[in-house]
């Protein structure tokens, strides 16, 4: 059978059949022992855990009914993901709820989906018993503790459902500028994407990775990043022999690494060939709080690659990871700036491999007027490079006349490929506007459609590709437009920490607010207070040297005050509410 028309379940079980003993997943428990309790699972216990869960759900349900997973990060997760599958269900991966919280995306993914089953554990059974009790959205669906089951009683014979359904999983996005959407996964999309994951990164050896590659990831698996990365990946690897051979993945909670960033950075350092993937925020994370001491006999000379993608990558960020960990022989190669989305599946495009993450300067006036001109070394919007589309067919478009944009125009990213999913779940007008976008009058071998519509503003420059931000969060102030990743990114090459730019209006006009998180350091409070009003001063200064604009308010805030998605992508609108009724609570404010 031709691997696009393959299915996820069907390739676990091949898997399991080719290599029964061989371990798949790996899961790091530091809540257990904080030195890090592994547990792992061969493929055939994998598969033949899928099909105990498959099991279970068919006595709820049946093909084509909804699954959700609400289980902490673990391998009972994976085995519930693929069971969904397995049954012919269609898998829906949530986080746990917050403790005692209503948790508004998962509420919303509920309602959306109407699952009939929800997967989880004993350990957090009772609050989602709790949780799901008071669903309103339609009749109560039946709640399965996936460790309670029997995977140790003998199996006569293999399940056999019949034909799957082209869907496998709902992929329900963060949510930084609107509600969440389900978007539809099939089987398909995920082969091809990782298919292109591998073509792409791994092009300087034919797409095939090394034979003792491991996937460590520490991202969600409700999550596409951590999905791709912690799970189907190991899944999906190509082998020499023009086939696919599992390979094994090293897992731990996103919990583990938000307490203590080097447990990520040892396994990197421990692992062979160690493939990873995280957001920009988690490399300035494992800067500030990997010590040496941490790494003591460690090198990392081995490491693969790390993808760094989800959230605006910057430059500053990637100097700042490769001279921390230099000394461990860190190669400057080693992080990947790449774009994606969860409606292309995940994976879009990235720099090659084999090259040091480079960038170019745009003088920022024409930048911001919707042309990309290059200046010199110094001044202007230091963006970093994607370099050329190469297995995914992507094209900068004008949004109002859906013709393509020449070199140096800035237009919306659009992409057409195997991997852009069916669109939203029943949501038929959104779909239409994201997923049937068609070009009038493309050029040669263009595709007249059906294009994804990203919403992300792109341009490409002398055949590489920059990314400058969301449509929806470009700001106006004083008639004119800045993209708020760009003096973010001024901002940040003095904090260090996560910033938002936002546009705030006052009784005349929109005005620039700026929050950035910084850490309040001094002998005394009074000393705290003198530099923080240093940094304001140089921040001010190099916000109205660089962008031509003046900062209205520039508030500092701890570390971990700026709301942001499940991916790490800052939530601007949330930011602008808070400011707006005054919840922010301000580092330079005394009582």
């Amino acid at each position: 059978m031709p691997l696009l028309e393959s299915t996820i379940p069907g390739l676990l079980a091949e898997r399991a059949r080719l290599q029964p003993d061989e371990v798949a997943y790996t899961f790091i428990d530091y809540d257990v022992d904080p030195a890090g309790f592994a547990e792992s699972l061969t493929w055939s216990q994998v598969y033949q855990r899928a099909q105990v869960v498959a099991e279970e759900l068919l006595r709820h349900g049946r093909k084509g009914d909804r699954a959700a997973i609400l289980a902490p990060q673990g391998l009972e997760y994976i085995v519930a993901f693929y069971g969904a599958m397995t049954a012919g269900f269609i898998a829906v991966p949530l986080p746990v709820p917050a403790l005692g919280q209503l948790d508004e995306r998962v509420n919303g993914a509920l309602r959306d989906c109407q699952p009939v089953a929800v997967l989880t554990t004993s350990a957090v059974v009772s609050d989602i018993m709790t949780y799901v009790g008071g669903f309103t959205g339609g009749a109560t669906p039946a709640v399965v503790e996936v460790d309670a089951l029997d995977f140790h009683s003998p199996r006569t014979a293999e399940m056999n459902i019949g034909d799957l359904p082209e869907m496998a999983y709902l992929q329900y996005t963060s949510g930084s500028t609107r509600a969440p959407a389900g978007v539809i996964m099939t089987h398909r999309n995920v082969i091809a994407n990782v298919k292109q994951v591998f073509d792409d990164y791994m092009e300087h050896r034919d797409g095939i990775p090394p034979q003792d590659i491991t996937m460590v990831s520490w991202l969600p698996f409700y999550h596409d990043m951590g999905l791709i990365q912690g799970v189907f990946a190991s899944l999906l690897t190509p082998s020499e022999d023009g086939g696919l051979h599992g390979r094994p993945a090293m897992l731990m909670s996103p919990v583990a690494f938000l307490q203590k960033p080097a447990r990520w950075i040892q396994q990197l350092a421990i692992n062979p060939h160690a493939w990873s993937a995280a957001p920009n925020f988690a490399f300035e994370l494992s800067v500030r709080r990997t010590s040496d001491a941490d790494l003591e006999g460690m090198d990392l000379g081995g490491v693969l690659g790390i993808i760094s993608g989800s959230e605006r990558i910057h430059s500053a960020t990637i100097r700042r990871f490769n001279e921390r960990f230099a000394k461990f022989n860190m190669p400057t190669t080693t992080v990947r700036p790449s774009y994606g989305l969860a409606e292309a599946t995940l994976y879009v495009i990235s720099a090659p491999m084999g090259h040091t993450p480079s960038t170019v300067r745009f003088d920022y006036e024409k930048l911001a007027a919707g042309h990309a001109e290059r200046c010199g070394a110094e001044g202007g919007s230091e963006l970093v490079t994607y370099g050329a589309p190469r297995s995914s067919t992507v094209r900068i478009v004008d949004p109002e006349t859906r013709t393509e944009n020449p070199d140096g125009k800035v237009g919306e990213i659009w992409v057409h490929g195997e991997q852009v999913a069916m669109g939203y779940w029943r949501n038929p007008q959104q779909t239409e506007r994201t997923f049937g976008g068609e070009m009038v009058n493309p050029s040669e071998g263009t595709p007249v459609g059906p294009w994804l519509r990203t919403g992300d503003l792109g341009v490409m420059s002398e055949g590489e590709m920059f990314i400058i931000g969301r449509i929806k969060d470009l700001l106006i102030v004083d008639g004119r437009n800045h993209y708020p990743d760009d003096i973010e990114a001024t901002i940040q090459e003095i904090t260090g920490g996560r910033v938002a730019a936002i546009s705030v209006l006052d009784e005349t006009s929109e005005q620039l607010v700026a929050i950035a998180e910084l850490k309040k350091k001094g002998a005394s409070e009074a000393d705290a207070l003198d530099k923080l009003r240093a940094v304001k001063r140089e921040v001010a200064s190099a916000i109205k040297r660089t962008h031509s604009v003046r900062v209205s308010d520039l508030v500092f805030v701890a570390p971990g005050s700026i709301p942001i998605t499940t991916s790490g992508k800052i939530r601007r609108s949330a930011c602008v509410d808070r400011y707006r009724q005054d919840e922010f609570s301000r580092l330079d404010v005394t009582a």
